[in-house]
């Protein structure tokens, strides 16, 4: 199990290092595909890529997120399993290769791809494939086959340029890594607040994203990794990240070592060390 744990870590790590090398060589996920109503599914794996959730209707099907470009094959085997429509939008919640894999091979296959304006900035910082031709800012909402499916921006978190997918019919929310949840890697911890510096993540703006997304009315939240769950885990993964924020804010005025707080993020908190790697140099410097 720990070496599973292990590969799964190293395979994240190089999934967010963005390289053409590490997309062909990663083998495909273990997928399975889980109903959440008659119109969703969600095409889901343990640890990494991260969910892709599919709004299916005679007029095609809306993919939110596409995982790995590996995982393409069999993403479309399971959705042919349940329809015979193609894929026509895929929206992306952010940039990140484990959430957008696999756009140019969707945008091949003739589907458009969506995003924020701030994402796709960053995927042309970092030379990635399957860039979209459609960027929002603050909303948009797209209809098709009599469905109705609302993109919502509302500040840095994760990313600086995540957006959640709103099902208003069904009160189903799709976070993207906005919102983690379980114990991602194996048996290892429950899922942390992973900061994207680099791409513009913020630990200060997360909770007051969080806090307007709260105010939609859904009950059930995809993660953009781990189980289907509920607004309320979600509310209480927005609780941990202010008690974090605040947490450090005071060991920093109190003046403990970077040792001490490393080991309350840990701890206390359970990033492991990918969050050390990608986070704890930018929370140090935006909390201090």
């Amino acid at each position: 199990m720990r070496t599973k744990i292990l590969v799964d870590v190293f395979v994240f790590l190089l999934g967010y290092f963005f390289t053409v090398s590490v997309q062909a060589q990663r083998p495909p996920a273990e997928l399975e595909l889980i109903p959440i109503n008659d119109s969703i599914y969600v095409i889901h794996n343990q640890g990494v890529p991260g969910n892709a959730t599919a709004l299916i209707t005679d007029e095609g099907v809306l993919l939110v997120d596409d995982k790995f470009e590996a995982d393409y094959e069999n993403m479309v085997e399971l959705l042919r399993s349940v329809t015979d429509q193609p894929v026509r939008y895929v929206v992306n919640t952010h940039y990140h290769q484990d959430h957008s894999g696999s756009n140019a091979r969707f945008k091949a296959a003739g589907a458009d791809i969506v995003m924020t304006a701030q994402a796709r900035e960053r995927m042309v910082e970092v030379n990635q494939s399957g860039l979209p031709r459609f960027t929002m800012k603050e909303s948009a909402r797209i209809h098709i086959g009599g469905e109705v499916v609302d993109l919502l921006y509302f500040g840095r978190a994760h990313t600086g340029g995540d957006l959640v997918v709103y099902f208003p019919d069904y009160q189903i929310l799709v976070a993207g890594d906005l919102f983690n949840y379980g114990a991602i890697f194996g048996d290892g911890p429950q899922a942390a607040q992973l900061v994207d510096y680099a791409g513009g993540g913020s630990v200060r703006e997360w909770t007051k994203t969080l806090d307007a997304i709260l105010m939609l009315g859904f009950e059930t939240v995809v993660p953009g990794h781990g189980i289907v769950t509920t607004k309320t885990e979600m509310r209480r993964f927005r609780d941990s990240t202010l008690e974090l924020r605040s947490r450090i804010q005071g060991m920093l005025r109190q003046g403990n070592s970077r040792e001490a707080i490393e080991q309350v993020l840990r701890g206390e908190f359970g990033w492991q060390d990918l969050h050390m790697m990608r986070g704890f140099d930018g929370i140090l410097g935006e909390l201090r």
